[in-house]
């Protein structure tokens, strides 16, 4: 398992996976600032999708520390190595690389990571089998007041699993119709966004996610929080998407959950040669744009 930039320059060939790949998307309620618990319970997730036989498993958006702006504004955060590796050696997260080894699942999981030149994120880390973990991807569209808790990253990232590729978004960059076409573009096979939806706001959960899969012939693997204090109160609702924005699986938009869904390329590949939406699109809209008086 590797995690690479995006390059976001080339449209995927017609290669698909040669097997089947089960995933899961986990929901629950981190408590604010409490790293190493939070980290004990993703441990548990990790075992429930071992046992389920998962191998791929995501947890809801800065999950580690919780996504609590208060909290976070006080610095929380996991440290990076000052290496090229990315690698995260805080203890904290031991937890976690026991689980990975156990069971061998790979996971994706929110926090706020502090970089060695200072830089802090909102960041995905991927926690790989042997029990490594790295910062896969930093968020680079940053919602209302997280401007003044992190910096953007500055590129994408495809995770690359078992033939199965991944880009990674987080939150308020599947909002955006382009990060996810940035991945396709990449090869992706699949989108995986850790996430963050308050209660309130149910309506734009359950229609971006569906609708970047139908945009891009590709998987979602949407995770999210619940529960939480006012007004940081979290409304679940954590899916699985298929390629035509189908619903795989579903949780509810209160309490914790574990949802796991079966990826198939015989669908993948079926849903790209009936929907050419990827090989049909034009490199560019063509001239400027004329008016048309009416």
């Amino acid at each position: 398992m590797t995690v690479l930039p995006d390059a976001g320059a080339t449209l995927p060939g017609p290669t698909v996976p040669s097997t089947p790949l089960r995933v899961a998307a986990g929901q629950a309620e981190p408590v604010p600032g409490d790293v190493a618990g939070n980290a004990l319970a993703a441990a548990d997730l990790v075992r429930r999708a071992g046992t389920a036989r998962a191998v791929l498993l995501v947890l809801p958006e800065l999950f580690l520390p919780a996504y609590h702006p208060p909290t976070l504004a006080d610095g929380v955060a996991v440290d990076v190595a000052a290496d090229p590796t990315g690698g995260v050696a805080d203890a904290r997260l031991d937890v976690l690389r026991t689980a990975a080894r156990e069971t061998g699942v790979v996971t994706v999981v929110g926090a706020a990571v502090r970089h060695p030149d200072g830089r802090r994120t909102c960041s995905s880390l991927v926690v790989r089998r042997d029990g490594q973990v790295v910062v896969g991807y930093d968020k680079q569209h940053l919602w209302a007041d997280e401007t003044a808790l992190f910096v953007r990253g500055d590129r994408g990232a495809t995770l690359s699993l078992d033939g199965w590729r991944f880009g990674l978004g987080i939150c308020y960059d599947g909002c955006f119709p382009e990060h996810g076409r940035a991945a396709a573009g990449d090869g992706a096979h699949g989108y995986l966004c850790p996430s963050g939806y308050l209660v309130g706001s149910e309506h734009r959960r359950d229609l971006y996610y569906p609708a970047r899969a139908l945009d891009n012939t590709m998987f979602v693997i949407f995770a999210n929080a619940v529960g939480g204090a006012e007004p940081w109160r979290f409304n679940g609702g954590a899916a699985i998407y298929d390629p035509q924005g189908r619903v795989l699986a579903r949780g509810a938009d209160t309490g914790a959950d574990l949802l796991v869904a079966d990826l198939d390329p015989a669908v993948l590949a079926a849903t790209r040669a009936a929907h050419q939406m990827l090989a049909d699109r034009l490199p560019h809209q063509g001239a400027p744009r004329r008016v048309v008086p009416a």
